[in-house]
């Protein structure tokens, strides 16, 4: 199936590694010609080779201004922008007493506020598009939240409700906004909650199985498609059926 994303406009966050590289890879196998953005400027150089994107910027998207900077960086690098793709590290795990007051603040930078930033930065470019994508990468925790990952739960919840209230006032521009939730996907992030006892969770899953990141890129990648221009204000599992919640 030929998606139609040849030279499309793409950035993508968080995308030195993990989720966000595998979205990256996927956009740009598909013709798409993609900016990418992380913390770490080593890293995202190679990435940027590895994976065949034009451009990079390293900035920490928790910072006020950087998701601007990273929005006019990757205009000025393509020259319009007809997807933006929002990841964003996880906040710390823990619980609601194990969780200082403080981490709220970090967290609420890293996960909520990165994605409205980047998004209000964004909007002008997307709408002038004409078919612009927008695709947040959040977790099925919005829908089952999971434990010990209380500032995970919490923000990107909110993300998921930005998202859905922002579809309906632009698709009349040709915008789509839609979210993507990982379960269980064989990241760094995985090792880090489950400290190696991934064996484990993998026989709690209906498929058997941990998840790879290239198979959650082709899902980002379908629904940045000119196919996909329907679907608007969804929340995408890619779960190997984890998600037990009839919705």
């Amino acid at each position: 199936m030929d998606l139609g994303l040849k030279d499309t406009r793409a950035l993508v966050t968080a995308a030195s590694k993990g989720l966000g590289r595998a979205c990256a890879a996927a956009l740009v196998a598909e013709g798409a010609r993609v900016f990418i953005v992380s913390r770490d400027e080593a890293r995202l150089s190679e990435t940027q080779q590895e994976i065949g994107a034009v451009g990079h910027l390293a900035v920490d998207l928790a910072q006020p201004g950087s998701p601007e900077k990273a929005v006019a960086a990757a205009l000025a690098s393509l020259g319009g922008l007809d997807v933006l793709v929002c990841n964003a590290g996880g906040p710390p795990p823990g619980t609601f007493e194990s969780t200082p007051v403080e981490a709220w603040e970090s967290g609420y930078h890293l996960t909520l506020m990165s994605t409205v930033r980047l998004t209000k930065a964004a909007l002008p470019a997307l709408k002038e598009s004409g078919r612009g994508r927008i695709v947040n990468i959040t977790s099925i925790s919005v829908r089952q939240p999971i434990p010990n990952i209380l500032l995970s739960n919490a923000f990107r919840s909110a993300v998921t409700a930005m998202a859905k209230t922002l579809s309906a006032e632009v698709a009349s521009f040709g915008v789509t906004v839609n979210n993507l939730a990982p379960g269980t996907i064989l990241t760094d992030r995985m090792y880090q909650l489950y400290s190696g006892n991934l064996e484990d969770v993998a026989r709690g899953i209906p498929a058997g199985r941990i998840g790879n990141p290239p198979e959650f890129g082709a899902v980002c990648a379908f629904l940045c498609s000119r196919q996909a221009g329907y679907i608007t204000g969804q929340t995408i599992g890619v779960d190997g059926g984890a998600l037990r919640g009839v919705h």
